[in-house]
């Protein structure tokens, strides 16, 4: 009532500011630290941004190239470790010394929920690549930093059902890795839905087909709270934080792919394609 009051005052001196003003209010009734809407999660998503279009176009194209044994697919936590950019070449040198030999490619792209992941793994990300395993990590922007309660929890555990039954149809001979989700301390709050979430996701496991790893407790202390040097911003991990996920991954992918070739014919790494267009700006 508040903003509607004080718009209408604004809107008589002048009308430039009432959008402003509508867009603070806007603001103060959903905060950006709210947690993305669950509608829909198990339901792919297109991202309408040019940048994140012209990303998916390039990795169709990585896909069609063919030569990938090893998949990983997820967001910026997995993007960031097998890209291309300037700034996470520390993070490429680890995933190459943790993966090379393996014919691994890096399907993550950053900010994605797990409704955009299946949009692009649904058009034309997955299709004819038949990796042999793939590793999934994905969830964290459902998440979001504001608890949302049960339903939310459910919303995000369907997504990621829906994840894998993606993967079974698209690479139906592909063996599954999922990872639980990462702690988050932006907002302590979400904590128990990360691992409710992460109970949902271990449950999906057989053993045979897909495998479920979890660091938490590596990551962090039992209430959550991360160890020092483990992440940059208190949700991407430092390169001490991916290496853990390597230790993890190393002895199933052994036992799945054997032990690394000493030479790799995975496609090149991709880059962010906006970073490319700044360094070709004049």
């Amino acid at each position: 009532m508040l903003c509607r009051i004080g718009l209408l005052i604004v809107a008589i001196q002048l009308m430039g500011v009432v959008i402003a003003i509508d867009s603070a209010c806007a603001q103060a009734k959903a905060p950006a630290s709210a947690a993305a809407p669950s509608d829909g999660v198990a339901l792919g998503s297109q991202r309408a941004d040019a940048n994140s279009k012209t990303a998916h176009e390039e990795l169709v194209a990585k896909a069609r190239k063919g030569g990938i044994d090893l998949y990983f697919v997820g967001d910026s936590i997995t993007r960031r470790w097998g890209c291309s950019d300037p700034q996470w070449a520390e993070m490429y040198r680890n995933w190459q010394k943790n993966f090379y030999g393996w014919n691994a490619g890096d399907f993550g792209w950053g900010g994605d929920g797990i409704q955009h992941i299946l949009w692009r793994m649904q058009n034309g990300e997955l299709e004819g690549v038949h990796p042999k395993v793939i590793v999934i990590l994905a969830g964290t922007n459902n998440i979001g930093t504001r608890p949302g309660g049960p339903q939310k929890v459910e919303d995000i555990a369907d997504g990621l059902q829906a994840i894998v039954s993606t993967c079974h149809r698209l690479a139906p001979d592909a063996k599954l890795i999922l990872t639980g989700i990462f702690p988050r301390n932006d907002n302590m709050a979400v904590l128990p839905e990360i691992s409710s979430v992460n109970q949902r996701l271990a449950a999906m496991a057989d053993g045979k087909s897909v495998f479920y790893i979890n660091i938490n407790d590596k990551l962090a202390d039992p209430d959550g709270r991360l160890h020092d040097g483990m992440t940059i911003d208190k949700l991407h991990p430092t390169v001490q934080g991916y290496q853990l996920w390597a230790d993890a991954l190393k002895p199933i992918l052994t036992r799945l792919l054997g032990p690394p070739a000493a030479t790799d014919h995975a496609p090149p790494p991709t880059a962010d394609p906006s970073i490319r267009q700044d360094n070709e700006a004049p």
